[in-house]
């Protein structure tokens, strides 16, 4: 004979308001828009029924501070008493669901059964007094935070529809305060489809009246440039310049992507305001759009997502998937579309959002085709687009990395060497793809030891003269494996350009990171450095070219040239803009007290 019994689960409802209030919701505020969400569910639940039937909601606030009271009212499907039994008095089930309704496709907003339980946020009590359209009593359904609840039938019958009383609780004021009521209807209910009116110190007022037509029709918002702007900066509360319809094949979805007027960093949160049929449940949805649209920000309403349980954020699935890439290939069609027509245009959202611009050409090749000749890099001819680069008809050269770039830009620029910046995000796999598309144009990448090709070399007679003071440099910079080349090169102002092999960067950076780890880390990447070959030696040139150098190299005090040499090396990382391990560091500190104490002894 069997032990085992089974008991039921026993909800703390108290407990899960503070759950819903602190976790789940992120503001109280939403109480009004899952009333709003209520309504607008059993309208078209009656709308089914009533083909052609035309639904209302009427909000009204009565009293004032802790006296306030709210009414909801619309006139949808109503509920019979079985109804109120199954959907009111059960936490978690909903009207609209079967098993497996979070994948399932409805008509309805809502699918969890917990929507009302945002109330108790507000107010101590909910009272419903609804009627079904299917006929049977006026009932009368009161809930408390404790779990308890009471139904009646009504004695008088009601109009077919539901309306929920609200009292407010202490602390709750500001949420029964017209205005703000006022503005929560507006935020969420702005694209209903249906009036939604306000009724509050004697004033009537429909809060959706000016729902613009090109809602269902994004492609008619083209010729409403200044309607379409202010509807825009009323709903997102910015000002905005220009933007960009949206719709999906399937027309279940659609928007207007507002382009912002400044500029994004590629790291700031893309947050957008997003109407499950045609009601906001989210004005923070961050993966709507493909990560490279992060320049605009957007109104979507669709019938075809998934929201959560809070509904302020959808299921990554795959209908989602879908609808992102619809939507970013409806942006990257219409920036297609304004470099044909609108060229100009283009180019200044081009200059505005650079990075949004190529980080899109970067992975589409016709969109790339299309805005090139805008975009921008930096070169040793200045900050200048490509199109004008391209018709000084030089040969162009390019960098894979910033470094590199700093390395060789003043050596480069002093020899009328065309050289590009392809360091910063997305510049070298934009130039590389270029040199594919453009075979007409010659493109190299280029290295700093390839700048040191067309460097003059010494004389016979200046190789003898200056033999044993490279040799004494060499020795001095031997312990940073750095090896020294005396060249003659333009800019004389230079004295000196530090170089890195691929191998020797890798092991600089061990080097690097050896310095700022722990002993057995340490040891580990010393070990590692080890294995790096003769070939891992950086070099630099000193440039006879420049005074300095000359006086240097021209000197007989053996202490002091190799002092200036190891500042000269340190100077030249500096120009680099390389990161110093100690022992640079201490070189450059010590060679600057040598300098200054020798100074202050020749003019003792």
């Amino acid at each position: 004979m069997s032990n085992e019994q089974e008991y039921r689960f026993q909800v703390n409802l108290s407990g899960m308001i503070n759950i819903l209030s602190n976790h789940l919701y992120s503001s109280p505020n939403v109480y009004l828009r899952e009333l709003l969400q209520n309504a607008t569910d059993a309208i078209t639940a009656r709308g089914q029924l009533e083909p052609g039937f035309t639904g209302n909601v009427t909000v009204e606030i009565s009293g004032s501070g802790s006296g306030a009271t709210m009414t909801v009212e619309d006139n949808g499907v109503g509920l019979t008493e079985e109804d109120i039994h199954q959907f009111l008095a059960m936490i978690g089930h909903s009207s609209k669901v079967g098993q497996d309704f979070i994948a399932k496709e409805t008509s309805f907003i809502g699918r969890f059964g917990i929507g009302l339980l945002s109330c108790f946020m507000v107010s101590d009590e909910i009272v419903v007094l609804t009627q079904s359209v299917k006929g049977g009593p006026s009932m009368e359904w009161r809930g408390k935070p404790d779990g308890t609840y009471t139904i009646r039938q009504l004695s008088t019958q009601l109009a077919p529809g539901t309306k929920i009383y609200l009292r407010c609780k202490p602390d709750s004021e500001p949420y029964y305060e017209p205005q703000m009521v006022e503005d929560l209807l507006f935020y969420y209910g702005a694209l209903l489809p249906y009036p939604v009116r306000l009724h509050a110190n004697g004033d009537a007022k429909t809060i959706n009246e000016s729902r613009p037509d090109w809602i269902l029709q994004p492609e008619l918002a083209r010729g409403r440039r200044r309607e379409v702007l202010a509807f825009g900066e009323k709903l997102l509360g910015e000002p905005l310049q220009d933007f960009i319809p949206l719709q999906t094949a399937n027309g279940r979805t659609g928007g207007i992507a507002f382009i912002l007027p400044h500029s994004v960093n590629l790291n700031a949160r893309r947050s957008h305001k997003v109407y499950l049929k045609q009601m906001l449940v989210s004005d923070k949805a961050e993966n709507i759009l493909p990560e490279w649209a992060f320049f605009v920000k957007c109104l979507i309403w669709t019938d075809e997502l998934q929201p959560t349980a809070s509904r302020e954020h959808f299921y990554e699935d795959e209908r989602l998937e879908s609808v992102r890439e619809e939507l970013g290939q409806s942006i990257r069609n219409e920036l297609m579309r304004i470099g044909e027509y609108e060229p100009d245009r283009l180019q200044r959202i081009i200059q505005l959002h650079a990075l949004s611009m190529k980080a899109l050409a970067a992975q589409d090749e016709d969109f790339l085709q299309t805005i090139y000749r805008w975009i921008t890099f930096e070169s040793t001819y200045g900050e200048r687009t490509f199109g004008e680069l391209m018709a000084d008809n030089k040969k162009i050269f390019y960098t894979l990395s910033v470094d590199e770039y700093r390395q060789i830009t003043h050596v480069a620029a002093a020899q009328s060497m065309l050289v590009l910046n392809g360091g910063y995000i997305y510049n070298h796999e934009l130039l590389e793809r270029l040199s594919i598309l453009l075979p007409e144009l010659d493109m190299e990448r280029l290295l700093p030891e390839d700048v040191s090709l067309s460097f003059e070399d010494l004389t016979n007679e200046e190789r003898n003269q200056f033999y044993e003071r490279i040799r004494l440099a060499d020795g001095a910079l031997q312990r940073f494996r750095c090896q020294i080349q005396l060249k003659r090169f333009a800019p004389a102002e230079l004295p000196a350009l530090y170089t890195l092999s691929k191998e020797s960067s890798s092991l600089r950076s061990l080097e690097k990171a050896k310095e700022n780890s722990s002993d057995l880390l340490a040891s580990v990447l010393g070990n590692l450095g080890a294995n790096f070959t003769e070939s891992a030696y950086s070099t630099l040139y000193f440039n006879l070219n420049n005074p300095l150098v000359q006086k240097i190299f021209t000197s007989a005090d053996n202490q002091m040239f190799t002092t200036a040499a190891q500042m000269l090396y340190t100077n030249a990382l500096l120009m680099g803009h390389y990161p110093m391990t100690r022992q640079e560091l201490g070189v450059l500190g010590q060679g600057m007290v040598k300098f200054i104490d020798w100074g202050l002894s020749s003019n003792a």
